[in-house]
């Protein structure tokens, strides 16, 4: 019982708006270094066109220096002047889209006064209370002895089976109860908690019969925002043409296996997905700024032998279909992630990612954005002719020293292709599911950190550009985890190293075509307008240089399945020169001489 004058301490202080409870976050950054935007609101004296002011001040809505990446992974933060800066750079570089890290459902253990106990103790001492719960009081008890106390009130055989938690910084509307008369809204001094209950068998009920029998229930507190998050980044979405995605429910790891998804607790996930998705249809449904949904519990896609029975897709299944109900018309989005070691046990090939990419898809899935590894060391940016080069030294933590061929089954290039193959093969059948890709902007260990990102450390425009040309022309949209603090660290921080070099450009495909008379080769990409095109092959002495802008040929006109912002030049070949069996490599050069950082090849056959 060494806890217990610690419970009643605190929640003596629960009613005191003085107490604050700070989210478990990093310090509040602003989205490019150097930025020094006040937090506190500070009006401009005047409003250029195209910006508009609120309590943060003026910001800007022209897009400035767009990048072939248009949306990135988000944070919480307390400081809403942060939500503000964030959008506006991101912006800035083009981005349409952010998706939001969320928050887990999670089963816990409660004291025989109602106390909800922390998660994790040292071994051998007592568990003690989580000091965010035990702000909520009711009627001078823990809230859930109150709700406890409601239940029997109303049947003497009531009960309350499974006590589960729920963080946010959300706020909800009436949409999130089902039960009004035994559901509430809980707002105590700055505390806002919201009090739901779920039936045992997941059914949630809606006759709210807490009378005629007793039942056992499970109870959902939820811990909430002072003000809706959501919201105000709806809002800004609006202002600044941004889909936001906010996270799903995270559901609960299995105990066996933290990798896995615990179906066990299932129906307390969809109920508690329902009552917050029909709050979202409620009051945000309408609204262009939603894009969709986040589902963030990370999975390795890989060749399942009975997807059916994999408890995360199982999961998936389930908390998907409550998104079909209730809010039709908006997608899912899910990044699993991608291991393509060969010295590692459970890691896959392309074509058993191909078969699991599928698997992924018929959850109920619209979008799949793949992450493509290199961050983690998982999977590496290579050509097939590069495969007995050694791999990057910054994959040497990962890898050890190593060929790219003894390192990985295939380069992040082959498993997208056959990711787009599976695609179009759902498509036949009836499935629809657009390919993005998750390009990682971190290195596997580096010497300068992130803000809070552990061990792992930001890379260089250099190596996103790499990462684009790769993913290239088998993905409609390339977003990337993520923006903080990955994009905003370091003098000078990724952002600004893009906003530097915005318009070099990209190459990421080079096929053969004819255009009229003549044979040629088209170079699909960013920023390709006026190129310089040089082509070189193993015996070739002098490489061949072909201005683009006088005897080839620009097309800006979007095309199917690639970024809006892909655009092609193409130039003339004499292949009779070319000998058969070669890679042809292709280099693309601005008319201000910057080189692209990747190259792409041309198989001649």
């Amino acid at each position: 019982m060494r806890w217990l004058a610690l419970i009643l301490g605190v929640a003596i202080l629960g009613g005191v708006a003085s107490v604050v409870v700070a989210l478990n976050e990093p310090e509040p950054r602003a989205a490019n270094v150097g930025n020094s935007a006040p937090s506190s609101p500070k009006p401009s004296e005047s409003v250029k066109e195209n910006e508009f002011t609120d309590p943060c001040g003026t910001f800007d809505t022209n897009v400035t220096t767009p990048y072939s990446i248009t949306g990135y992974w988000v944070l919480p933060t307390t400081d809403r002047c942060n939500w503000r800066r964030q959008l506006e750079a991101i912006h800035h570089l083009g981005g349409d889209t952010v998706v939001r890290i969320g928050f887990g459902l999670s089963p816990r253990q409660v004291s025989p006064e109602g106390w909800i106990l922390d998660q994790v103790t040292a071994e051998g001492k007592d568990p003690l209370a989580d000091k965010r719960y035990a702000f909520c009081v009711e009627n001078g008890v823990p809230c859930v002895k109150a709700a406890e106390n409601d239940l029997k009130a109303a049947n003497p055989g009531n009960r309350i089976s499974w006590n589960f938690t729920y963080r946010t910084d959300e706020q909800y509307g009436d949409g999130v109860f089902r039960c009004p008369a035994m559901e509430r809204k809980i707002v105590i001094g700055d505390k806002v908690f919201y009090r739901l209950l779920a039936s045992e068998d997941g059914s949630d009920d809606a006759t709210c019969d807490f009378t005629s029998k007793g039942k056992a229930y499970h109870l959902i507190l939820v811990s909430a925002g002072a003000t809706d998050s959501l919201t105000e980044l709806l809002d800004l979405g609006d202002r600044f043409g941004i889909k936001v995605f906010p996270a799903l429910p995270l559901a609960p790891r299995d105990p066996t296996g933290t990798t896995r998804a615990n179906p066990r607790h299932v129906g307390t996930l969809t109920t508690l997905t329902r009552r917050i998705l029909q709050d979202y249809g409620d009051r945000h449904a309408g609204r262009e700024s939603l894009g969709g949904v986040y589902q963030p519990f990370e999975l390795q896609i890989r060749d399942w032998a009975e997807p059916e029975n994999v408890p995360t897709l199982q999961v998936y299944a389930e908390q998907h279909r409550i998104v079909e109900q209730e809010l039709p018309g908006k997608p899912i989005l899910v990044s699993p992630y991608l291991d393509a070691r060969r010295r590692v046990g459970y890691t896959s090939t392309p074509k058993q990612v191909k078969s699991g990419f599928k698997a992924l898809a018929r959850t109920g899935v619209g979008i799949i954005a793949p992450q493509d590894g290199r961050g983690t060391g998982k999977g590496g940016l290579f050509w097939p002719n590069w495969k007995n080069q050694p791999v990057d030294e910054r994959l040497k933590p990962v890898v050890g020293e190593s060929t790219y061929n003894t390192a990985y089954y295939g380069g992040t290039r082959e498993y997208y292709r056959e990711m787009s193959e599976a695609r179009k093969e759902l498509l036949e059948e009836g499935v629809e599911v657009q390919l993005w890709a998750n390009v990682e902007s971190f290195e596997p260990s580096a010497t300068e950190r992130c803000g809070t990102q552990g061990s792992r450390g930001r890379t260089d425009k250099p190596r996103m550009d790499t990462a684009v040309t790769l993913v290239g022309p088998y993905v409609s949209k390339i977003i990337s985890y993520m923006w903080t603090d990955f994009y905003t660290c370091g003098s000078p921080s990724l952002s600004e190293e893009i906003a530097r070099d915005w318009d070099r450009p990209v190459a990421i495909q080079a096929v053969r075509e004819e255009r009229q008379i003549q044979d040629g080769l088209e170079i699909r990409g960013y920023h390709m307008q006026d190129a310089k095109v040089t082509l070189s092959w193993p015996g070739l002495e002098t490489p061949r240089v072909v201005d683009a802008a006088t005897v080839g040929w620009f097309d800006g006109s979007p095309m199917a399945d690639l970024p809006s912002t892909v655009g092609r030049v193409w130039i003339p070949v004499d292949w009779e020169s070319v000998p058969k069996d070669t890679w042809v490599r292709v280099e693309v050069t601005s008319a201000d001489g910057r080189k692209a950082a990747e190259p792409v090849y041309y198989r001649h056959e």
